[in-house]
């Protein structure tokens, strides 16, 4: 296969860019219709974006951290739903990569193809010849409707009677689709559950799981050199999450401009809402904020991208660091959405004006189980305390 020279990161974050527009017009419909709008998800194919971590060998860009960061941090910023979608996509096909090679000739032979992802291990594996029985229940399954694989989190029983963590990849047409995706916010990732029923999956295709995640060990050979796969997992997947935090609350700063020339505040005589002081102490604070969030996410990918290349070994202390990134930059990004909403007034509850869309997806965002600050930041005092961390996601 011919390897194609990647395009710069200026390159690619400018496609991004190009997408806003579009991306904005279907917003409303995205939520309504809780999926992706085919001419999104079109636009993100055409732009080349779902090739961000694709191997280099199948047409892809094998791009680092910080290009890929600010790619979803741009789309997180035209709706939070389609940042979140790519972050899941571009997780799924970093975990595909870490397959044996003849799995990825397969997964990767449509040039555009989608792989929606699962760390939850809600699935039971149980060996047979050849391969095994996979049975479970995967909730908020994001991007599924619009993938072509999947690659879910089980634990698969071994012949001392204990199970140990695995990842499989399964084509989305085995898995059955329960359309439960009825939520507050970030409605449009369609993140539904799915299902599997005494499903056979080919040997090939289950992986251990520590080894990939704690130890860097997989088992494709022509992978084996790329700085992408030498990576850790946790640091990489929670620098590209915080990016789509960073994206939700640069878009609420937008959002809240653009209505803010023509603003009065209500019950006061302000007939201009840009003339009051308070109003000036909100939008600093805010901007404060979401540069508070850019910093950790920013951090978080130079990290990786100079520690990589440089083969340098992950000290604990720096793999809770990178968990913490996410946290904060979550964190931030809430209350600074949280700022610019109570700044908009009553009239910001409409539907058809952003900020009620936004201030929901994120926090639909903060409560999730890996960016939760709470829980990063307990994990990361744990770490300080000389105690081991409680989760192997790290």
């Amino acid at each position: 296969m011919t390897i194609i020279e990647a395009p710069s990161r200026a390159e690619l974050v400018s496609r991004a860019t190009d997408l806003v527009d579009l991306i904005r017009r279907h917003a409303e419909w995205q939520e309504e219709n809780r999926i992706l709008h085919e001419e999104v998800v079109q636009g993100i194919v055409d732009a080349g974006l779902t090739k961000l971590r694709i191997p280099a060998r199948y047409g892809g860009y094998e791009a680092n951290t910080a290009t890929v960061c600010d790619v979803i941090a741009e789309l997180a910023r035209a709706d939070g739903s389609v940042g979140w979608t790519m972050n899941t996509w571009t997780i799924g096909v970093w975990l595909a990569g870490l397959f044996p090679d003849e799995v990825q000739d397969e997964m990767f032979s449509d040039p555009g193809v989608r792989i929606g992802n699962s760390v939850s291990p809600n699935g039971v594996a149980v060996p047979t010849e050849g391969g095994v029985v996979l049975n479970g229940e995967w909730p908020f399954s994001t991007g599924v409707l619009q993938s072509q694989w999947f690659v879910h989190s089980a634990v698969q029983a071994t012949e001392d009677g204990d199970y140990v963590p695995v990842v499989i990849a399964i084509p989305v047409g085995d898995l059955t689709i329960v359309d439960d995706w009825h939520t507050a916010g970030m409605r449009g990732t369609g993140s539904v559950k799915t299902i599997a029923k005494d499903l056979f999956v080919p040997e090939a295709r289950v992986v251990p799981m520590l080894p990939l995640i704690t130890q860097g060990q997989h088992r494709s050979v022509r992978n084996a050199e790329s700085l992408i796969w030498k990576a850790p997992f946790a640091p990489s997947s929670a620098a590209l999450a915080g990016a789509v935090s960073l994206g939700i609350a640069q878009a609420a700063r937008e959002a809240f401009f653009e209505r803010l020339p023509n603003r009065k505040i209500t019950y006061t005589n302000y007939d201009r809402q840009i003339e009051a002081p308070l109003t000036h102490l909100q939008v600093a604070e805010a901007s404060v904020k979401i540069d508070e969030a850019a910093f950790h996410v920013h951090r978080a990918a130079q990290r990786l991208d100079t520690k990589t290349p440089a083969g340098e070994a992950w000290t604990m202390e720096e793999r809770a660091l990178a968990r913490i990134d996410m946290g904060a930059a979550t964190l931030r990004a809430t209350e600074a959405v949280d700022v610019l909403n109570t700044a908009s007034g009553g009239s910001s509850i409409y539907s058809k004006v952003p900020m009620q869309r936004i201030h929901r997806d994120i926090h639909t965002v903060h409560q999730h189980g890996l960016l939760h600050p709470n829980t990063n930041l307990e994990l990361y005092g744990r770490v300080l305390c000389g105690l081991e961390p409680n989760t192997h996601l790290i």
